[in-house]
């Protein structure tokens, strides 16, 4: 559907001549000759752009412009007049207009400020959308939650998204954080530019630098062409780095100028270039203790927490469990076209005992799985990947006992083997379970081998 334009002017050439060349800009355009037959348009046709006159007889450009922040809020509101004033430009700006302009109308200037004001009513239009959304079905975008610790969540993000600010989101793995990253986004002006995620545990250190900003053809063995590097694929919009804690201090200093600078430069390369990036950051790590450790450099910490969002574990949230269980049984019967419709009590027993140590990502993964193996309208106990989790801990066959007096490394050590064993070596599932990167978990497990080595 193509972006609505009203052009409103009581001279017949002005209108007719600026109506047209908005039209030949891909605009869909209605003209009114006053300001009341413009409010009686602007009802019906419900437009992203209102470009009005100033000085017309009855209803003015004013009078207008005040009518339409109650009627249409939402709309942008260009001026024009031939008599522009400091005085007359400072009360249209008061009154809500995005902008003014004087006659003879400068074309170029105006098309690019036609752009951005409708860019702007989209982007209003989507937040206003977003936020009827919370209202209605207690989630915000693709988060779901009415629980007090998702509503603060919800809140430091509708803070956060209007702003160019960066944004640390911290939390376990599986809480859902990069879907905060893009609620963030869809929230912000850059919402109908790139948003490029990128997960800087899973990309080899030897490749991250390459990845993140770029190179030139030549610049090392197998550098074939020329690629542009994740900050050039997302100028305009927003960057998320996940788990930026995982990369070395020394990258995380390069990163901080990039991040102060706004310049990158391709590997290989002579020139810098400019980028405009929204850079929205996440790790399941504690950042003091990371700092403390030599993991995490203060001076990044301090440059990316400007805001800060936590992401609250499953078990802390679990009064929201029925109305995610409810969400994803409604995703899933309808990809896999299933008559599944409810969650039985007895099931949702059976998951209320569950630690989710995986959070809403094991919690989304159980209820898809459940849903394939159910021919019934309501999930079952027995439809679960963990039905033993209604018996005791003590009876359970994957509860794991540790004897008083034993080191917490051993008990380390016992844990994420017994959860690889669990999960058949999958490492990745495994690293879910533990809320530990695939990284983190690798470098355990070539140490545990180390030893053992060493020991033989």
């Amino acid at each position: 559907m193509r972006d609505r334009v009203l052009v409103v002017d009581d001279e017949e050439a002005s209108r007719t001549g600026l109506g047209s060349l908005v039209s030949t800009w891909g605009f869909e355009v209605v003209e009114a000759a006053n300001g009341a037959e413009a409010l009686e348009q602007a009802l019906a046709f419900r437009p992203d752009l209102v470009i009005t006159d100033l000085v017309m007889p009855g209803l003015d450009g004013l009078d207008l412009l005040k009518a339409l922040r109650a009627d249409l809020p939402g709309a942008s509101v260009i001026v024009l007049t031939g008599n522009a004033t400091i005085e007359t430009a400072v009360a249209a700006m008061k009154e809500g207009a995005y902008d003014y302009m004087s006659k003879p109308v400068d074309v170029r200037r105006l098309r690019v400020l036609v752009d951005k004001a409708v860019e702007r009513a989209d982007v209003a239009r989507e937040v206003d959308l977003l936020r009827r959304q919370l209202k209605e079905s207690r989630g915000l975008g693709p988060l779901l939650g009415s629980s007090p610790s998702m509503q603060e969540v919800f809140h430091q993000i509708e803070l956060a998204g209007p702003t160019g600010a960066p944004v640390l989101v911290l939390g376990e793995n599986g809480t859902g954080k990069e879907l905060v990253a893009r609620t963030i986004h869809q929230l912000s002006p850059r919402a109908r530019l790139p948003f490029v995620a990128v997960n800087c545990a899973a990309i080899p250190e030897s490749l991250l630098e390459s990845e993140l900003l770029g190179h030139e053809r030549g610049a090392f063995t197998g550098a074939l062409e020329r690629r542009a590097g994740y900050f050039e694929l997302a100028d305009g919009g927003t960057i998320f780095l996940d788990e930026i804690a995982e990369m070395s201090p020394p990258f995380q200093a390069k990163y901080l100028r990039i991040l102060q600078d706004g310049i990158v430069r391709r590997i290989g390369g002579k020139n810098e270039i400019k980028v405009d990036v929204r850079v929205v950051a996440a790790t399941n790590k504690d950042p003091l203790a990371a700092i403390r450790a030599g993991e995490f450099r203060e001076d990044l910490y301090y440059r990316l927490n400007v805001f800060t969002i936590a992401m609250p574990p499953m078990r802390q949230r679990m009064e929201d469990l029925p109305l995610l269980v409810e969400a994803f049984i409604a995703e899933f019967a309808t990809k896999y076209d299933k008559r599944v419709r409810a969650v039985g009590e007895a099931a949702l027993r059976v998951m209320t005992r569950h630690a989710w140590p995986g959070n809403v990502r094991e919690l989304r993964n159980c209820i898809e799985r459940a849903v394939v193996a159910c021919d019934a309208e309501t999930l079952a106990p027995e439809h679960l990947p963990f039905r033993a989790a209604v018996a005791s801990p003590a009876d359970r066959p994957d509860a794991l006992t540790i004897p008083l007096g034993t080191t917490v490394d051993r008990a380390e050590r016992e844990l994420i083997l017994r959860t690889l064993e669990s999960v058949g070596n999958n490492k990745t599932r495994a690293a879910e379970v533990l809320g530990i990167s695939i990284k983190t978990l690798h470098n355990k497990l070539n140490r545990y081998n180390a030893a053992a080595a060493a020991g033989s």
